[in-house]
């Protein structure tokens, strides 16, 4: 059974390639651990971008078919998506290597570092981020492992989704979705939000309650969220942007032009301080990720000026509000949105930019779209103007024994009902063309989704069309 980081020294990763899997794998290459892995996206004779980022760290990459795992092999580890029948997984069983998951593994590695576990439905991966470069700014020389990319990591030719630092400081992200979050037991437990997504809100408040009971320091709540208010722990150590509200923390006098917003921050402890922001940014709910990242680095010690200093220069993380570029009048924005609450954010945030938006979704999982199917609906016919349009191609699939028992055009009837201009593109690859009559001349394209790693290709391809 691994306890501790010193468990083990040579580790191999089934599913490397993975958003979750590459940044552990990362961070323990990083601490001087012997990493290897596997991926089915690993092709012979295929170039693989994660695959050639990983082998410049020194990660040994191989084809998911066992020759990765050798008696040397100490440790395997596996995502939620690997089952017992991958060869890989029998080898190690046969070879009697302990097999662990990577949730179990993260919760091993925080337990090493004094950490901040950043948790919610929504914005961890942009909140983590942001958290990371006001300590970092602040000279905590802290560590990370996310659930994206930063822009100032992917700059240095990496993944961008771990950095190892020499400080005492671990950010991770605490995700809800698996149940992974009550395995950690941060020094600080963030809680940004609590929204319908995976799981129902009853299973949700009692997996945030396990996640509060498990924190030793600080627990940091967003008290302008009412789920998230109800786990309040002390106000003196909350945000809100509801100046009603006892929270220690708040932010007012949002302002977004362009693609930036400004507003400020008070910390209502004694003395008051109040510092100004200004973030390359879109929309109110990048404020409450500023803020939370803001509130939780102040508690540990780095002052609310430093954070806005730190965070005039926010690159922004992977696929969150990706600005690609304008062509033609029409900005094209590439974003990752895709629970309900994600989605209406994420189009709310680019009204200001223009007198028309045009937001295509592309769900993914035939169970979790029919879970949300009223959410999307409701959340994304509140957030259209009259003028804005709604599209959506064929739900994403990533194999397995779904049972295909819904398709998005349901979701675009519903929409249909409710007045919102909706339309239904099966194939994406037919989207520009069949959009080309909508464009107008001050106008933003938002492509949304997950999962489908072939996103980004997809943006691309959108791109060289307009």
């Amino acid at each position: 059974m691994i306890q501790s980081i010193n468990d083990f020294k040579n580790v191999f990763f089934i599913g490397v390639a993975g958003t979750g899997m590459s940044a552990i794998a990362q961070y323990l290459k990083g601490i001087g651990k012997e990493v290897s892995g596997s991926d089915r996206y690993f092709h012979p004779g295929k170039p693989n971008e994660t695959k050639e980022k990983l082998e410049a760290e020194g990660i040994r990459c191989f084809l998911q078919n066992g020759e990765g795992i050798t008696n040397e092999t100490d440790l395997v580890v596996v995502s939620t998506a690997v089952e017992d029948t991958v060869e890989e997984v029998i080898k190690a069983k046969q070879l009697n290597i302990p097999i662990i998951k990577r949730a179990e593994l993260l919760a091993v590695i925080a337990r090493s570092k004094k950490t901040i576990a950043v948790g919610g439905t929504s914005g961890k991966s942009t909140t983590s981020a942001m958290l990371f470069d006001i300590l970092q700014h602040g000279g905590m020389q802290p560590s990370i492992i996310s659930g994206a990319g930063l822009t100032s990591i992917i700059k240095e030719g990496k993944i961008g989704n771990a950095k190892v630092g020499s400080g005492d400081w671990l950010v991770i992200e605490a995700d809800e979705s698996d149940g992974s979050i009550v395995n950690y037991t941060p020094e600080v437990g963030l809680l940004i939000n609590i929204d319908k997504d995976h799981k129902e809100i009853d299973t949700l408040i009692e997996i945030f309650e396990q996640f509060k009971k498990n924190t030793s320091e600080f627990f940091v709540v967003n008290q302008s969220h009412a789920l998230a208010k109800k786990l309040s722990a002390n106000p003196a150590h909350n945000f809100s942007v509801d100046t009603n509200d006892d929270a220690a923390y708040h932010a007012t006098d949002f302002k977004q032009e362009g693609f930036n917003i400004s507003f400020g921050i008070t910390n209502s402890g004694n003395p008051i301080h109040h510092s100004l922001f200004t973030i390359h940014a879109l929309g109110r709910h990048n404020m409450e990720n500023a803020l939370a990242a803001a509130t939780v680095a102040n508690l540990t010690g780095v002052p609310l000026n430093v954070a806005a200093e730190a965070l005039k220069n926010y690159e922004g993380i992977y696929r969150r509000h990706q600005i690609i570029g304008q062509k033609n009048n029409i900005w094209l924005i590439d974003d990752y949105a895709h629970n309900p609450a994600k989605c209406a954010a994420s189009i709310e945030a680019c009204q200001p930019i223009a007198k028309k938006v045009i937001a295509w979704f592309q769900p993914h999982g035939y169970g979790p779209t029919k879970f949300l199917r009223h959410d999307f609906v409701e959340e994304i016919s509140r957030a259209l103007r009259p003028q804005d349009e709604i599209w959506m191609s064929e739900i994403f699939y990533a194999g397995g024994t779904a049972v295909k028992d819904i398709s998005a055009n349901d979701l675009i009837n519903d929409l249909k009902a409710k007045g919102v201009q909706a339309f239904f593109v099966e194939d994406r690859n037919k989207l520009v063309e069949s959009m080309r009559p909508h464009f107008t001349e001050d106008c933003v394209l938002l492509l949304m989704g997950a999962r489908d790693p072939s996103l980004e290709h997809f943006a691309k391809s959108v791109w060289e069309q307009l």
